[in-house]
């Protein structure tokens, strides 16, 4: 019995000791950044009504949800996706507001991925949503958010793949696709079915010209020359626009410096029905999924009660910690913490040097030491769990100076300590 309850579901993980610690710093560091673009912190419940996550607000799919049952029968599920919380909360609080909002969110969701998959079921998120801003000043500010976060973590070699749920959409609409031949048209360009996509194009009775860029849809990927290759193919008023839209985002990326991380991929689909503009992915060595989504999603609010266009994305830290540890960037542990080593005769003085210590903004953990323990038990100790030095109290007068980084043992007065 003690074996199994020593067991964890399929899909999640502990997470402790220096990779816990790590991740609290990366969360850190990365919550400054959002804050340095006036975002601010909002939290959501991790679990709500189903209906807030139900197919017509466009979420995953039911089958790939947490669901269960409160007292009133009514279903709940936990989170799989932290956006439509946030549109629900915006839209009960600040129903009024008509200046743009600005919200970032760290938080943990929940998905049933079926095992052969390999992803977690549950991951921690952090992501920013900017409420009420149709412009491109917008996406490209978003956007610019999302790369400085991965420059923060350390990342040099990454980069986000730009696409327009509307190019995809003016295509399908203009072949008059019905919608389980688009179900099936959308699949094979996920899979980057070149041979099934051509079959499937030359079923229909359309200009040559559509069957052209239905069929070079998984082809139109790459650098900003894409985009004018892309409007040489199609002459689809909704098309073009989408276009013009994904060139005006680029100039603004511009001016942030950050063009030289951008590409483009016009054959990009999401999951998520929810977006209704750009969508951008961002990806790095070590990791086969992207560690950052995201995109515009004008119509997702509106569908509790507020007409607010937004854009925003979630930065998945798990992800990200695989990329940093796989490409061997360090994120430096702070170590920041001391231990009070005292026998009970010194308890009065150890719990009073503590004070002085906790005082002066360090961190102290107070530990009475074993008998059948030497100091050296307690260094080795410190060494694995991230503890930077010992005060070893040998009497009311004399304490013994461990510093575990520099290997050195000496011995001081506690009056110094205290001074």
């Amino acid at each position: 019995m003690k074996d199994i309850l020593l067991h964890i579901p399929e899909g999640v993980r502990d997470i402790y000791n220096a990779e816990c610690e790590k991740k609290n710093i990366l969360e850190e560091k990365l919550s400054r950044i959002l804050k340095l673009y006036g975002y601010k912190d909002i939290q959501t419940p991790a679990f709500e009504f189903f209906d807030v996550f139900n197919t017509d607000i466009g979420t995953i799919s039911s089958k790939k949800m947490y669901k269960f049952f409160d007292r009133e029968g009514n279903t709940l599920v936990l989170r799989p996706d932290i956006t439509p919380s946030i549109a629900r909360a915006v839209a009960k609080y600040y129903s009024d507001e008509t200046i743009p909002l600005r919200f970032s969110y760290l938080g943990n969701t929940f998905i049933n991925n079926s095992s052969y998959q390999g992803f977690l079921n549950e991951t921690t998120q952090m992501g920013a949503e900017l409420i009420g801003d149709n412009r491109s000043d917008a996406d490209g500010e978003i956007i610019a958010l999302a790369i400085d976060l991965l420059i923060e973590s350390g990342l040099k070699d990454f980069r986000l793949d730009i696409g327009h749920v509307d190019f995809f959409k003016a295509l399908i609409e203009e072949a008059h696709m019905d919608l389980a031949t688009e179900e099936e048209f959308r699949n094979l360009i996920i899979n980057k079915n070149y041979f099934g996509i051509e079959d499937l194009a030359e079923k229909f009775h359309i200009s040559h010209e559509l069957k052209t860029i239905l069929k070079k849809l998984p082809e139109l990927f790459g650098s900003a020359d894409i985009l004018h290759q892309a409007k040489l193919l199609t002459a689809n008023e909704a098309a073009l626009k989408a276009i013009h839209r994904l060139e005006s985002v680029y100039d603004i990326l511009g001016h942030y410096g950050f063009q030289k991380y951008i590409t483009f991929d016009l054959g990009m689909l999401s999951e998520y029905n929810y977006y209704t503009g750009i969508i951008f992915r961002g990806y790095t060595y070590g990791t086969g999924d992207a560690v950052v989504k995201g995109g515009r999603y004008d119509r997702l609010i509106r569908q509790f009660g507020k007409d607010a266009a937004s854009v925003g994305f979630a930065l998945v830290i798990d992800q990200l910690m695989i990329a940093l540890l796989r490409q061997k960037i360090n994120i430096d542990l702070k170590n920041e913490t001391t231990m009070i080593l005292y026998d009970k005769a010194e308890q009065e003085i150890a719990i009073g040097l503590a004070n002085t210590l906790r005082n002066h903004k360090m961190n102290v953990v107070m530990q009475r030491k074993d008998a059948q323990k030497e100091l050296e038990d307690y260094i080795e100790f410190g060494k694995r769990h991230q503890i930077g030095g010992i005060f070893h109290l040998i009497n009311h007068t004399t304490l013994i100076i461990a510093d575990i980084f520099a290997g050195t043992i000496k011995e001081a007065k506690v009056s110094d300590i205290n001074r």
